[in-house]
């Protein structure tokens, strides 16, 4: 029998593999049999994590990257063409955020930092949009493939402190948008572009943001819970499902939108 949401045998490219995200969602489809390439800056934690997937008899295979440098970007592309031959997927999990580019509770927008500001629109948006300008030439060539972008639960709730965090996400959801029109009419309706909204999960790049030094939670940390009709945060594996779906055949009608993973935070009014 056919399983629709298998991705077995997709060579699937994850920018920020190395991440808290990107590692999970790595490991999660390299155990459903896809070959998973890991780019990352971190050549240590992505070596580690290639390894960890291979010993689990998983296919992975860490490439060094900078997501905003498209002539490394143009030598990963090569190398993996090399390799595999073909890219099936390409999931833009890159990004982050900077001290001087989120307005502290003492400060006002005329205290940020504009190039950190700057940084963080780069490392966000154009991480993004560079990866695609590279890797999806394999997906052009033979009029099928899969590009999936992270954006956040800032864009359609903006939230205090993160602006440039902020506008960077939301350009992203319109940049999507507008991949997957280009894409489907000119390559037609096996090209297809989709954006995952993850709500709050603990991970290293907002742990300052949610976490105090002793490990309980801010006030910062309490809003976000009591607008989460859940109650919590969540896990990553908890995006798993939401992610192979959107890389398998099971949503081959899909494109042009965005997934939203928060556990109610989005629906939310507060009243």
């Amino acid at each position: 029998m056919n399983n629709e949401f298998d991705v077995q045998g997709k060579v699937i490219v994850v920018t920020g593999g190395t991440g808290v995200l990107g590692k999970s969602l790595c490991a999660h489809l390299a155990s459903k049999g896809a070959s998973i390439v890991i780019l990352g800056f971190d050549a240590h934690r992505g070596k580690a994590i290639e390894n960890q997937i291979v010993e689990g008899g998983g296919e992975a295979w860490f490439l060094q990257t900078n997501v905003l440098d498209i002539a490394l970007l143009k030598q990963n592309y090569a190398d993996i063409m090399s390799r595999y031959g073909v890219i099936n997927v390409l999931i833009n999990a890159a990004g982050g955020n900077r001290p001087g580019a989120t307005v502290e509770p003492d400060q006002s927008f005329l205290d940020l930092d504009m190039n950190e500001l700057r940084q963080v629109i780069d490392l966000n948006l154009y991480g993004t949009m560079y990866p695609v300008s590279v890797f999806a030439k394999a997906m052009i060539e033979r009029k099928e493939g899969v590009i999936l972008n992270f954006t956040s639960a800032t864009v359609n709730r903006p939230m205090t402190r993160v602006v440039g965090y902020s506008a960077a996400k939301s350009a992203i959801q319109n940049f999507t948008q507008w991949l997957a029109v280009e894409f489907a009419q000119k390559y037609g309706d096996k090209m297809r572009v989709n954006a995952i909204s993850p709500g709050f999960f603990l991970t290293e790049q907002n742990r300052s943001l949610l976490t105090n030094s002793d490990g309980t939670w801010t006030e910062r940390s309490k809003k976000i819970l009591e607008s989460t009709p859940f109650g919590r945060l969540g896990e990553a594996k908890e995006l798993h499902g939401a992610i192979q779906w959107l890389c398998s055949d099971a949503s081959r009608f899909v494109t042009g939108q965005t997934i939203i993973v928060d556990g109610g935070f989005d629906a939310f009014s507060g009243v």
